[in-house]
């Protein structure tokens, strides 16, 4: 009896000691993804990515770093190739610097609104265009994360109303081919600067102005340097929220399809907030004493579409994809 007593009290030592020892791999089970972005951790998309996060808590293990603070802005897609980042919120600009047929989704008055930038990413043509990152890159696009529509905002009282009036305007604008062009189209004089520094130089006069979604006016108080905002409504702003193509495949079918449930979830959560606060915040920006005013948006998009189509750029868009895109 002793002895039976015995071999069960071991037997029972013996599957608590197996089962502590197995607890680290357990643990391990879960996927470390880190994810850097340059927003702020204020920032609606912050409030995303904390949601994607939580719906993924049994599954992954998520570091997310904001402001920056881990990889400067530009430099998250090079850090998602070289393994030393799994996930990231990347700017189509940067794609198209190593994929030229990407430009098409940078061109200014491409996407009508949010609607229609889902929409294409959920066609066909926008699976076409997320395959060829994903051959050329090593990456996977979950989906576009609009943070709002891009408007120009200034110091100083001289009114735009036409592409012209922005002659000689020093425009910050992300670096970048893309970009710069971009702000070329609409007039300006663009002026590469990186996102945390645009306050201090609409400041000290350093740049005349910058273009951002109101959000992010707010989010950066960009409205406490600026005197007004041009409406001109010129690019429906958008990151492609992204997982290396090396941690996807290590998930397995079952965490994959966890994974982009979890991503249109927060994705959708982040663009209805971002469109509610649109609203909101062009009667608060009023209110605190800047002028808001729409220019002639219709002389804006031609110029502008104008610029595209005859430039290199529109070269290397996949034929056929504009005509796609504006029957969507």
């Amino acid at each position: 009896m002793a002895f039976d007593v015995t071999r069960r009290t071991l037997m029972a030592a013996a599957g608590a000691l197996a089962l502590v020892a197995a607890l680290p791999a357990m643990a391990q089970d879960k996927a470390k993804v880190r994810f850097s972005a340059v927003f702020a951790e204020t920032d609606i998309r912050a409030e995303m990515m904390k949601m994607f996060a939580d719906e993924l808590k049994d599954d992954i293990a998520f570091e997310g770093y904001y402001g920056g603070n881990l990889f400067k802005q530009g430099t998250e897609l090079v850090a998602l190739q070289r393994g030393n980042l799994e996930m990231g919120n990347i700017a189509p600009q940067d794609i198209s610097k190593q994929v030229p047929a990407f430009s098409i989704v940078t061109a200014g008055y491409l996407f009508r609104d949010a609607a229609h930038l889902k929409a294409f990413f959920a066609s066909d043509a926008g699976a076409e265009l997320k395959k060829l990152a994903e051959d050329q890159l090593g990456i996977k696009i979950l989906g576009p994360t609009y943070f709002g529509v891009r408007q120009v905002g200034l110091r100083g009282d001289k009114e735009i109303k036409t592409p012209a009036d922005l002659a000689g305007v020093k425009l910050r604008m992300p670096g970048g081919d893309a970009w710069q062009f971009l702000g070329s189209a609409l007039g300006a004089n663009p002026t590469p600067m990186a996102y945390a520094e645009v306050y201090t130089g609409l400041q000290t006069g350093a740049i005349d102005g910058q273009d951002n979604p109101l959000p992010n006016v707010e989010n950066m108080k960009f409205y406490e340097v600026m005197n007004q905002i041009v409406l001109t409504s010129h690019l429906v702003g958008f990151d492609m929220l992204t997982i290396s193509k090396t941690a996807w495949d290590a998930l397995g079918a079952d965490r994959q399809a966890k994974v982009q449930a979890a991503a249109d979830k927060a994705i959708g959560f982040s663009t209805e907030k971002h469109l509610t606060r649109e609203k909101e915040l062009a009667e608060s920006f009023k209110s605190r004493g800047l002028k808001l005013y729409e220019p002639d948006v219709a002389a804006f998009r031609t110029h502008v579409q104008e610029q595209y189509l005859k430039s290199d750029l529109a070269k290397d868009w996949p034929t056929g994809m504009l005509d796609k895109i504006n029957a969507l």
